[in-house]
């Protein structure tokens, strides 16, 4: 039986490091399943699994878990960016600007919070003192990556053997976190009188439809006399508008129309535009009408059509040149589960559906110009994400000298990767990198970088946890993370209804992405039947992702560096 007991003891080895972590995590995974009160800690239990671990002396070598740690968050992080990246800048329109500012100030009302804790309750006196508040402040807002950049800048301020380890405040102040974040939001709700019937109502009254990019379809009848004898091209130019004309009936025989195709009256024809731009043509074209189309010249079809051909990634419909050489017409494209206007400015990216019209010849060719195949997508481009870790690591460690403080800044392994991955989601496109990943395949490398970091974390701070918690301030950092978590939640969200009449489940999704917090979206989600939520989460998320990152480097290198 000794190489049973030399198995759990010889940290050292390569076995007993995986078998460490595949405990851990395994037991944090199916622990953190069990809910209270309808809700549960997730994957976030993967920490406490640690912490026990490491308090009973199962532990690996320090490089190890360091490196096993920090590799973690890169992967995490940056999985993230690439997820959000395309949404990123679009999330700033008409609304989403407010819904971030009230989002920033969220954050730095946070940070105010947590000096204040510090300042009544602390000694100030004592160095260890505000890290470990800084370890509060992100287990009170559930943000694991500012924890991870917050680990890391105090490598530049604390000697190896000094540093402290603010896992434990981030472990005493996480539980109530999640529950104060939905808490706070019930209160919400009764502080500014809020009905859950009448703001279901308001949704539904109010367009939530983006009329600039939804695509609108209609059968138009030709009654404007100016357009007899005139060819689509020069009725395209005259409108200024941009629509696709997909089918034409002409004198009982369907067509598909080019840019020659010349209109007469009494021509039936099918235009896809954007819902925007829907009266306008309809006033200039003509009325709507019922069509029967029938007696085609060649059989047409239509067909939704992958794009899974890397080359394509980046161009325009416009340079792909469809009705001209291919003989078919793209009346929309899918891209996220959204349907988009065919405009031809539109830039392809591999992963959308396109929808074709054309003879059924035509529509096969520019499928296997186009790709269609869904096994091509099955497999995650590895080259783009370890290409987008390599130029943000580099990104992460350029040293920013900003007057005052002891050392340069770095967006580090936490901040650098997730930039870099926020502009490959938006931009890679144009310099070839196919950014595409499967939702699942995502959701799989974030989730393994998420756990690595989580039970690495918790098994480096196991050794001192109890201590912390029962001889040391644990209780202090369970009720500060408290008021920490609840403060700027009643503050924000009441300016949020009472001054710019958000809509209450938009609020909720606006928390919970503020916040970054799954658990709190899921019981939005629960109380809402629309999409409010959702859009108000991820509207916020991206943005308050990087000022979590962002402050809890600078409150490090500025105040516990000084």
């Amino acid at each position: 039986m000794d190489w049973l007991l030399n198995l759990f003891t010889t940290s050292d080895s390569v076995a007993h490091i995986a078998l460490l972590y595949a405990m851990v995590i395994a037991v944090g995974v199916l622990l953190g399943k069990i809910k209270v009160g309808g809700i549960s800690l997730g994957v976030t239990f993967v920490l406490f699994a640690g912490i026990l671990a490491g308090h009973f002396g199962l532990t690996a070598p320090t490089n190890i878990l360091t490196f096993i740690q920090d590799f973690g968050l890169i992967l995490f992080v940056f999985m993230i960016g690439m997820q959000v990246g395309p949404g990123f800048f679009e999330s700033f329109r008409k609304g989403g600007i407010t819904l971030n500012i009230l989002s920033t100030a969220t954050v730095l009302l946070n940070v105010a919070v947590m000096f204040g804790c510090y300042i009544i309750f602390f000694d100030t006196s004592n160095p260890y003192n505000l890290p470990m508040m800084v370890g509060t402040l992100y287990g009170a807002v559930t943000n694991t990556p500012g924890l991870g950049a917050a680990n890391e800048a105090l490598e530049s301020v604390f000697a190896a053997g000094a540093r402290p380890q603010i896992a434990s405040g981030y472990a005493c102040a996480y539980p109530l976190g999640v529950l104060g974040i939905i808490s706070a939001t019930i209160a919400l709700k009764y502080i500014c009188r809020i009905k859950l019937e009448k703001e279901e109502k308001r949704l539904n009254d109010e367009e939530s439809e983006n009329t600039h990019v939804k695509p609108h379809m209609m059968h138009l009848e030709v009654t404007n006399s100016y357009l007899d004898g005139r060819s689509l091209k020069q009725i395209h130019d005259f409108l200024n508008r941009d629509f696709v004309c997909s089918r034409i009936l002409h004198e009982g025989h369907v067509s598909i129309p080019n840019r020659d195709t010349i209109f007469h009256i009494g021509d039936q024809v099918f235009i896809v535009c954007a819902k925007a731009d829907a009266e306008p043509i309809m006033a200039f074209i003509g009325p709507e009408t019922q069509v029967a189309w029938e007696k085609q010249d060649q059989p047409l079809v239509s067909k939704r059509i992958l794009i899974t051909q890397p080359s394509i990634n980046g161009k325009t419909l416009g340079q792909m040149h469809f009705s001209s050489v291919h003989g078919v017409n793209v009346t929309r494209v899918t891209r996220h589960g959204m349907d988009l206007f065919a405009s031809l400015n539109l830039a392809l990216q591999v992963g959308d559906r396109v929808m074709v019209v054309g003879p059924e010849d035509a529509v096969d060719h520019v499928s296997e110009v186009l790709g269609n195949s869904v096994k091509r997508l099955n497999a995650p481009n590895i080259a783009t994400i370890f290409i987008g870790i390599i130029i943000g690591i580099i990104f992460g460690s350029l040293p920013i000298a900003i007057p005052g403080m002891p050392v340069p800044m770095k967006l580090g392994i936490a901040g650098g990767p997730l930039i870099i991955a926020i502009l490959i989601g938006r931009y890679g496109y144009k310099v070839h990198l196919v950014t595409y990943t499967t939702t699942s395949a995502n959701m799989m490398l974030r989730e393994i970088g998420l756990v690595l970091f989580l039970a690495s974390v918790g098994i480096k701070a196991g050794a001192g946890f109890w201590e912390t918690v029962v001889q040391g301030d644990g209780l202090k950092y369970v009720y500060t993370g408290f008021i920490i978590t609840v403060i700027p939640i009643l503050i924000i969200g009441t300016i949020a209804r009472l001054k710019y009449r958000f809509n209450y489940f938009t609020i909720m999704g606006m928390i919970a992405g503020t916040y970054t917090d799954p658990p709190a979206l899921a019981y939005a989600n629960q109380s809402c039947t629309k999409e409010a939520p959702a859009v108000g989460y991820s509207t916020v998320y991206p943005l308050s992702m990087f000022l979590r990152i962002l402050t809890a480097q600078l409150i490090i290198l500025l105040c516990c560096g000084a």
